[in-house]
């Protein structure tokens, strides 16, 4: 074959390499076009199938609580004056009862008639109404509704009424499955500004919010939410309630697209106990936790990251029982990894009473498996941390920043101290680390290192272990009031 032939055979098979190579992008291109179209199509073109289906589930509620009459201006108008009846009709009623009323919202439950709303809808309320959604099959007149249970902790209220016949209702749904991520579509429906029945649709905008509470779990959504749909539903595509409509930040009192609905994950269990009890009765661990910050990761042995919750108190209870100790880091509770206190809280709070779970926790620098009988929070935990616990300190010596004594007759007296163990803080340098760590005066040292310090020689001890073992922070145990926390103090050079 000749050089021309060879080149012409080489310079065919790379326009057939390229031709194919184009074929096979073209192809590529057209199956990622064909994917993101039916991806956009999962979006509804409408929610009309959606909102008809579950609206007859959701009801208005109206409260009303009788309270004081006002008392007018009296005698500021003289006899006689042309001002007279004006007066006296503001004054009409002076000192009698009248009635005042709410609006809130809520949804059905069960066929049998259970309502799940907001407590601060119904709280207080002297008589409870529900309005139905109106339709075939569903109640024309304003049902009384019995007070079944609340929750304030979650604000989440049990209402029930009676009727003839089977109501529509809802289910929840799995607030932390597929269909309750950032982004997907969720809709709220109520009562918003006494307006009646409406629907908003919109986004999950983030999860896991807290505001104020210990059991928080917000999902945060832009779909509309005003006054008056508080204790609505928050439903998912499905149409499951996977949220109860509860809050909303804005200036102005109305939405501007940061709502809050409280998570299902949190609502059913209240639900489920409110019904069966009328009360709440959540697992308790019996301590006292804080979190652990970046700058105790070095201090605690055999962790490696800022996580878990740090123990600081074991009074009699359940955790002591189970030979749980202070400065014991939570890391794992009945299977679930424990990131901090909030999450540690909560997993508690909706276990059963009487459960025995299986508590990991990290101490010395090994793993350790506790098995915890769970008791119950709302009868136990004002009974084991009484409003005041301890505090501590004689001997005077000047470290880190610190001015510590041992404890004397006299300093117990000074600071209200009742504990006759630990190290006292007299003085604090106002340029030292242990200021910049919101020590103050009176605070009481009870550990440090993770060991008990009773003495100036123990936490001068604790010190010298830290620094050969290459710590660049100590780990105190220090009790204000009563009230224990842990502080990770930095190690000077010296």
């Amino acid at each position: 074959m000749t050089s021309h032939a060879i080149a012409f055979a080489q310079t065919q098979k790379r326009r057939n390499w390229t031709a194919l190579i184009s074929m096979l992008m073209l192809a590529t291109v057209f199956v990622v076009s064909q994917v993101m179209i039916a991806q956009a199509q999962t979006r509804p073109a409408s929610f009309a199938d959606l909102a008809e289906q579950i609206s007859p589930s959701v009801v208005n509620i109206t409260t009303s609580t009788v309270i004081a009459g006002r008392t007018g201006p009296q005698g500021i108008v003289p006899e006689g004056s042309p001002f007279e009846d004006f007066f006296n009709d503001l004054n009409r009623g002076d000192g009698e009862q009248r009635r005042s009323a709410a609006l809130g919202s809520g949804f059905v439950i069960s066929e049998d008639g259970y309502i799940v709303t907001n407590n601060h809808v119904i709280e207080g309320a002297d008589e409870i109404q529900i309005e139905f959604f109106p339709g075939e099959g569903q109640p024309k007149e304003l049902l009384e509704a019995e007070l079944i249970g609340t929750d304030p902790n979650t604000d989440i209220a049990v209402l029930k009424v009676d009727y003839d016949q089977p109501l529509q209702h809802v289910q929840f749904g799995d607030s932390d499955a597929v269909g309750a991520r950032v982004g997907d579509w969720v809709m709220a429906m109520g009562n918003p500004l006494g307006q009646g029945f409406s629907v908003s649709v919109g986004i999950i905008s983030a999860r896991n919010r807290a505001l104020n509470g210990r059991y928080d779990d917000y999902i945060q959504t832009d779909a509309a939410i005003n006054r008056g749909n508080s204790g609505g539903p928050l439903f998912n595509m499905d149409g499951e309630v996977i949220g109860v409509n509860t809050a909303i930040l804005s200036p102005t009192g109305g939405s501007i697209g940061i709502g809050f609905a409280m998570s299902s994950a949190v609502v059913s269990n209240v639900v489920d106990q409110l019904k069966e009890f009328g009360e709440t009765r959540r697992g308790w661990l019996g301590v006292r936790i804080q979190d652990v910050t970046p700058d105790m990761v070095d201090a605690i042995d055999g962790l490696t990251a800022a996580r878990g919750a740090l123990v600081t108190d074991v009074p009699p209870g359940p955790a002591e029982n189970a030979g749980m100790e202070p400065s014991d880091v939570i890391v794992v509770f009945d299977g679930v990894e424990v990131e901090n206190t909030r999450e540690l809280v909560r997993v508690v709070g909706n276990s059963p009473v009487g459960q025995n779970v299986t508590v990991i926790v990290l101490r010395g620098g090994e793993e350790v498996s506790l098995t915890v009988a769970l008791g119950r929070r709302e009868t136990s935990e004002a009974e084991a941390f009484p409003a005041s616990s301890e505090p501590e300190v004689s001997k005077e010596a000047e470290i880190l920043g610190l001015t510590l004594s041992e404890i004397t007759p006299e300093l117990t007296e000074q600071f209200s101290l009742s504990s006759e163990e630990g190290l006292v803080i007299t003085a604090i340098d106002p340029t030292s680390a242990a200021a910049s760590k919101g020590l103050v005066v009176g605070d009481l040292i009870t550990e440090a290192g993770q060991q008990p310090v009773m003495t100036i020689a123990d936490f001068q001890a604790r010190i010298t272990e830290a620094r050969d073992a290459g710590r660049k922070s100590l780990l105190l145990l220090v009790r204000r009031g009563g009230d224990p926390r842990f502080v990770a103090l930095v190690l000077s050079d010296e």
